[in-house]
């Protein structure tokens, strides 16, 4: 980057001087990595990379190289971060060099080389949280829909937990993506990490909650889920990614469902359909998964030997000579 790179020239043509000159250059390089970024992943880069700046600033800033990144990995090994929270910070350090060297502000030798510090290895499957179908059905149950606010919180969770959005899918759907095809009731054309365009078919129940939610407001059109002012009143603006969190956590925790998120309302989507007998196509298709892979460590899904695929396709073959 622009005051860490090796070379002399540029070092001494770029490298800035006096403090504000650095929090320049460090802001325009983040905002070069953040562009191409959903809002969900900007949150998650940024704090990666202010962590990265404040540990290689606290090194004395060593020009950036392929050693530097892998001391950084070591560093976070040894604060005992978990496999996914070190994979994430080197992704976003990776983005970094690749921004940089593109803009001519880090050697792109250096970038290929720290393209190349490796992951953490993941041991095992992370589980993460999701709910039981009682316990889904109790959260459901938990809005007091006597006020406009449980009304909004009710449909919110029937929308989490019977389509698998993400909370910054949520926190964006308006009415206009609530459409019928073939006969039901989707959610067409929602847009999710890195851009991707994906149909959601809604359960009839989630459909009815947010209906509910509509005509005690009266809005017909825009944003479904909007902030609630004092006096249950709404006062017109959407609701952000957070306060999409903070419903849940209100009436995850009354319940005493410690620890559960939207994106664990997301996994419960994905393993109640599972159990129900949806095809693992089909909910990947509904969470917009790129890879199969990642709806398998959704589910958990590990294989069984015992009762394997082969056991079940009903074929077999006539009496063969014994060897």
């Amino acid at each position: 980057m622009a005051y860490e790179n090796v070379s002399s020239r540029k070092q001494t043509a770029m490298e800035p001087r006096e403090p504000q000159e650095l929090a320049r250059a460090r802001a325009e390089v983040v905002e070069m990595v953040l562009d191409s970024l959903s809002p969900g992943s900007r949150r998650v880069y940024r704090k990666a990379l202010d962590d990265f700046f404040g540990w290689h600033e606290a090194q004395g800033r060593p020009p950036l190289s392929k050693r530097v990144v892998q001391g950084y990995k070591r560093h976070l090994e040894d604060r005992g971060l978990s496999s996914s929270t070190i994979n994430r910070a080197l992704c976003a350090i990776r983005k970094l060099a690749r921004e940089a060297a593109d803009n001519a502000l880090l050697d792109p030798a250096l970038a290929e080389g720290i393209g190349r510090v490796k992951g953490v290895r993941s041991e095992g499957v992370r589980m993460g949280n999701w709910l039981t179908r009682d316990q889904a059905q109790a959260l459901l149950d938990a809005p007091d829909i006597s006020s406009l606010k449980g009304l909004r919180d009710k449909a919110l969770l029937a929308a989490l937990i019977g389509t698998g959005l993400r909370r910054t899918e949520a926190a964006s759907l308006t009415f206009a993506h609530v459409q019928q095809r073939e006969g039901r009731w989707v959610i067409v054309d929602i847009v999710g990490k890195r851009g991707k365009v994906r149909t959601v078919p809604m359960p009839s129940w989630a459909k009815a909650a947010i209906d509910a939610w509509a005509e005690a407001v009266g809005i017909t059109e825009g944003r479904v889920f909007r902030a609630m002012a004092k006096g249950d009143r709404v006062n017109g603006a959407q609701m952000t990614p957070q306060a999409v969190r903070d419903v849940v956590n209100e009436y995850a925790s009354s319940l005493g469902f410690d620890g559960i998120a939207p994106h664990d309302l997301r996994r419960t989507f994905a393993k109640l359909a599972h159990k129900g007998g949806s095809g693992l196509d089909q909910i990947q298709l509904s969470l917009g998964h790129a890879s199969i892979k990642t709806t398998e460590k959704y589910l958990g899904i590990e294989q069984d030997l015992t009762d394997a695929p082969c056991d079940r396709l009903g074929l077999r073959v006539g009496p063969t000579e014994p060897i």
